[in-house]
């Protein structure tokens, strides 16, 4: 099992990715599963401020709809920071991720709290972060290349809010768990931040028993 937490948009999803094929292990990105239950309360003509419907959501959520597209939108990454923040939600998806997580011979989880409480026994711990004026840039070149029409302000606004979101909800808050291994990619590009990656995860089980 790998955990890989960050923030938004540090490329630990894309890291991720790389390390689940490299090892052929199937991969999770937790945050979809956030954004899935926030769009569908939207879809749902809910608000986003009702726990009690997004909660409902959680309990019923089709993992098909991870795949729907809406789900990388900027909208969707709000949704999902807002309805991340409510206790109910969170217990409501953490048997899916606990399940995946103990999948054999391995799996690979990015997200918030994948190492701290979704699978604190993970032999291989990473915390993927870089600066939030980086990680604007990078979400802003991914949201417009999608076609959204968005300014890089906005964006690094965005970046601003979320992080003070899922560091300071009292449930599950963002943080590197003492046993992770910080990885900044503020200077480095994707190949070299895999490589890195790479690296962290081949110390980590050479060191199993």
């Amino acid at each position: 099992m790998i955990a890989v937490d960050g923030p938004a948009a540090s490329g630990k999803g894309t890291i991720a990715t790389k390390l689940a094929a490299l090892y052929g292990y199937p991969v999770l990105d937790s945050g979809l599963l956030y954004r899935a239950v926030g769009m569908r309360v939207l879809a749902e003509g809910g608000d986003l401020g009702d726990a009690e419907h997004a909660t409902r959501v959680a309990r019923t959520l089709d993992p098909a709809s991870l795949e729907n597209p809406e789900v990388r939108t900027r909208a969707a990454g709000e949704a999902a920071s807002r309805v991340a923040a409510y206790t109910p939600v969170r217990e409501a998806l953490r048997d899916f991720q606990r399940t995946f997580a103990a999948q054999e011979p391995g799996a690979v989880i990015d997200g918030r709290d994948i190492g701290t409480v979704i699978a604190p026994q993970a032999p291989a711990k990473l915390f993927v972060t870089a600066t939030p004026e980086v990680r604007a840039t990078r979400r802003w070149k991914q949201l417009t290349g999608q076609g959204e029409a968005v300014s890089f302000e906005d964006i690094l606004a965005d970046i601003r809010i979320r992080d003070e979101r899922d560091s300071g909800r009292s449930d599950s808050p963002m943080v590197i768990a003492p046993d992770a291994v910080l990885l900044d990619t503020t200077q480095m590009d994707i190949d070299r931040a895999f490589d890195a990656a790479r690296r962290i995860v081949e110390a980590a089980r050479a060191s199993r028993p």
